[in-house]
């Protein structure tokens, strides 16, 4: 539990630090620090994407329903949905429905 608070702690300081870089002064400088964190939070955000997903997908074989799913999380029961079926971001990778469903 300790080591959880830490964690929530430290993800927190990320949090505050992106408000800081959003305060900069100095456009320069902020573009620079702008450029390095999206370089590197492509990759990031497709290993935490994956990472969610299989929480969800191990919460579900066991079971738990999507509510409660969606209530630890702390997103919406339809996102749990589309995180469970491999969807993510705008919705343009979703299958169209056809006129069958």
């Amino acid at each position: 539990m300790a080591e959880e608070e830490s964690v929530e702690g430290e993800a927190q300081r990320v949090l505050d630090a992106l408000d800081a870089v959003e305060a900069m002064s100095d456009p320069m400088a902020q573009a620079r620090v702008i450029s390095r964190l999206l370089k590197d939070q492509a990759e990031r955000n497709r290993r935490l994407k994956e990472t969610r997903r299989r929480v969800v997908l191990d919460l579900r074989e066991r079971k738990v329903s999507y509510r409660k799913i969606a209530a630890a999380l702390g997103v919406s029961l339809g996102t749990v949905q589309d995180i469970e079926r491999g969807y993510s971001g705008s919705g343009r990778d979703r299958p169209r429905k056809t006129l069958e469903e």
